[in-house]
C-alpha cells in the first residue's frame, strides 16, 4: 500500500506540474500517439467532485493521449450507477474509474466490468472486485482526524448525530469506524446515523429531524462533503448556531464559509484535485505498459483536518486552482 503525504503550500504545483513527462517537441516522423477514453463516474454531484474533474482535465492536458467522459452521478442508486458504467463500457471506454456506493452490493457488477475494460475504484473502494488498485484518501486516518475535531469542540461531551449518504460505501464505513474507535472510552456518545442517498434536502431533513428529536444534542457531523452545508442551514434555521457543534468533510464553499463565521468547529480536508490528477495519470501510464503504476493496490492521500485557523490557506487555495 502506497500512502502520500500532501503539503499544503505545494498543491498547485504538484497538481498542475506533474506528469508532463512526455516529449515537448516531438518530430514530424513520430507516429500519433494513440487516444486513450477513460470514463469517470462519480457517487454524487458536489463541489468535492468539480475539484476532482479539474485534477482529471489537468491530467489529461498534461499527458497529451487520454480524454476523460466525466459523468457526475444524478441517482441515489448501485442499479442507476450501475446504469451509467454500462454505457461508458458499450462505448468502448479503455478504462472507467468509480466512486462505488455500495461495495458489497456492487461487486459482480465490477467484476462483469474488470473483464471487459480497466477498472480503478476511486474515493470508495470495493475492495473484493477485481478492480486493479484504489486510489483515494485514507479514510481511516480521516475517521480519527474527525474524531479529534470533535473532542476538542466538546470537551465536555455530549450526544452527537451521524449524517451520511451510504452507510454501505467503503468510505463511509471507513470514516464511521475509525471515528467510533477515536471516541472510545469518551464522553462522546453517537446516538444516531442517519442515510440521505446523496440528497441534499433529505440531508437538511435529517439535521433538522435530529435536531428536533434530541434537544439536548451536542453535535451533528457530516462524512459527506454536502453534508455540512446542509447541516450549517438546519442549525441556523433551529437558533442553533455556536450552540451544536459541527464537524464534517471536505472544503465546499458554504463548509469554509461556515468556519470562518465559527458555526463550524472544523472539516476534514481531501486533497481531492490530486486525487482526480494521480486517477487518469496512474490509468493512462498503465494503458501505454506503465503496469507498475498500479501495481502496488492502493495509492492513498492523507486528510487535513481544518479549523479557522487554517481555513483561509484553504479557501484561497480552492479560489486560485477554479477561478477561469
Amino acid at each position: 500500500m502506497k500512502k502520500i503525504t500532501p503539503l499544503l503550500l505545494g498543491l498547485c504545483v504538484l497538481v498542475c506540474g506533474q506528469g508532463c513527462d512526455k516529449n515537448s517537441n516531438p518530430t514530424a516522423s513520430d507516429p500519433a500517439p494513440k487516444k486513450f477514453r477513460i470514463g469517470f463516474v462519480t457517487n454524487t454531484t458536489n463541489d468535492f467532485w468539480a475539484t476532482v474533474r479539474h485534477g482529471c482535465n489537468n491530467a489529461a492536458q498534461n499527458l497529451g493521449d487520454v480524454e476523460v467522459d466525466f459523468r457526475f452521478f444524478t441517482g441515489s442508486t448501485a442499479e442507476e450507477q450501475n446504469a451509467v458504467v454500462s454505457n461508458l463500457v458499450a462505448s468502448g471506454v479503455n478504462g472507467v474509474a468509480i466512486s462505488p456506493i455500495d461495495a458489497e452490493k456492487q461487486t459482480a457488477f465490477l467484476n462483469e466490468v474488470a473483464a471487459k475494460t480497466l477498472l480503478v475504484c476511486v474515493d470508495s473502494d470495493a475492495a473484493n472486485s477485481k478492480r486493479v488498485s484504489f486510489i483515494g484518501s485514507d479514510n481511516v486516518t480521516a475517521g480519527k482526524q474527525a474524531a479529534n475535531l470533535l473532542k476538542a469542540a466538546l470537551p465536555q461531551g455530549g450526544k452527537i448525530v451521524l449524517c451520511v449518504g451510504h452507510t454501505n460505501a467503503q468510505n463511509a464505513i471507513d470514516r464511521i469506524q475509525a471515528m467510533r474507535s477515536g471516541l472510545a472510552g469518551g464522553n462522546i456518545q453517537i446516538v444516531d446515523t442517519l442515510v440521505d442517498a446523496t440528497k441534499t434536502d433529505v440531508a437538511r431533513k435529517n439535521a433538522q429531524d435530529a435536531l428536533a428529536k434530541y434537544p439536548d444534542l451536542a453535535g451533528l457531523v457530516g462524512l459527506y462533503s454536502y453534508n455540512g452545508p446542509a447541516i450549517l442551514t438546519a442549525v441556523r434555521d433551529a437558533g442553533k448556531a455556536g450552540k451544536v457543534k459541527i464537524v464534517c468533510f471536505d472544503d465546499d464553499t458554504a463548509t469554509l464559509a461556515g468556519i470562518a463565521a465559527g458555526d463550524i468547529h472544523g472539516t476534514v480536508v481531501q486533497i481531492s484535485t490530486r486525487i482526480g490528477y494521480e486517477t487518469i495519470y496512474r490509468m493512462d501510464k498503465y494503458l501505454n505498459g506503465e503496469k507498475k503504476q498500479l501495481s502496488e493496490g492502493s495509492t492513498l492521500f492523507n486528510t487535513i483536518p481544518v479549523n479557522k485557523g487554517l481555513v483561509e490557506s484553504i479557501q484561497v487555495y480552492r479560489q486560485n486552482l477554479l477561478q477561469p
